[in-house]
């Protein structure tokens, strides 16, 4: 496979991408920014089918309007309550059926390697929304866009991760992928809740990595603050989600301590690791974040689909 070959790949895992291809996404996002301002019809008579099997808001809903602003439309469920699931089915049969509809998917699923599994099924291109804590590829490329629009650049950055970096695919994703560049890692969580042994080993010979439990002795050192929150609903042990849950809260007197361009940057939702008051501060730009979703995925729908090269 030639390296910039996007035409029916699965976007299963972001360390299936190289360097070199992951700039050139986000330099297709980039250029998307304008059919997202006024739309397109490069995807006229393609279907996206959305299978989420957990709950979802804003990835289900950007993939929605990614798919619509180029002229598609969607279909699929948002819960798997709602579908043949119910009855019994599996998923592989669930991708054999449903592959007849779709020109392209998109998948959540609450078990680890379900993406992967769908992928080896379907006949049409698979696009991991979120499998279990293992991965969301998507929004690891919509926060490196967010990472280059916001600071000019991704190279050189010093970035903290902070929170629920057991359990949270966001962070495991976007960890694989700031490790093709040249930056720093600081990786802040409670002890129980610390960065898994199989991202760690596949990035500790790429980049610096710091590992620590306390946010305040690393805030001025900082570029980008990417804050999680801790995710209850992944815990096996609701004693031990007690003993962690508000671990981190970032607010205005955090703020005094760090770099006035430092940005934050939050996948959402979020519950009480951010204050409401730190919203209208310059270095809030989680809010942007959402609508950059919309455009990398326009990116990744359209290069995937063949409607750009």
């Amino acid at each position: 496979m030639s390296s910039l070959q996007f035409k029916g790949r699965d976007i299963v895992s972001i360390e299936d991408f190289s360097r070199e291809e992951i700039d050139y996404i986000l330099k297709s996002s980039q250029a998307m920014e304008q059919f997202a301002a006024k739309g397109s019809d490069m995807l006229k008579g393609k279907i996206l089918v959305n299978l989420f099997f957990e709950p979802s808001t804003r990835t289900r809903l950007s993939f929605e309007a990614a798919m619509l602003k180029l002229g598609g439309s969607t279909i699929g469920f948002a819960e798997a309550e709602i579908a043949s699931v119910r009855k019994g089915e599996n998923l592989a049969d669930t991708i054999r059926t449903v592959e007849n509809y779709a020109d392209i998917i998109a998948l959540r699923h609450p078990l680890e390697g379900a993406a992967k599994l769908a992928a080896e099924f379907s006949k049409v291109p698979v696009l991991n929304a979120g499998s279990g804590a293992e991965e969301h590829p998507t929004q690891a490329f919509m926060d490196l866009y967010t990472l280059q629009k916001e600071k000019g650049k991704i190279d050189g950055l010093k970035i903290a991760l902070v929170g629920d970096l057991r359990y949270g695919r966001t962070v495991h994703s976007l960890a694989y992928a700031l490790s093709l560049y040249n930056i720093e890692l600081y990786l802040i969580s409670p002890e129980t809740l610390r960065m898994r042994h199989e991202v760690i080993r596949a990035i500790k010979n790429k980049i610096s990595i710091i590992e620590d439990t306390n946010l305040e002795n690393i805030i001025p050192q900082i570029d980008v603050l990417y804050v999680t929150r801790i995710q209850k609903e992944r815990f096996p042990d609701l004693a031990e989600y007690a003993k962690v849950k508000g671990a981190y809260r970032i607010d205005l007197k955090t703020l005094q301590k760090a770099k006035k361009d430092m940005i934050i940057l939050h996948p959402l939702p979020r519950i009480d690791e951010i204050a409401a008051e730190v919203d209208s501060t310059p270095q809030a730009r989680y809010f942007q974040q959402v609508w950059n979703g919309i455009v990398v995925r326009m990116a990744l729908l359209a290069l995937v689909l063949g409607a750009v090269k």
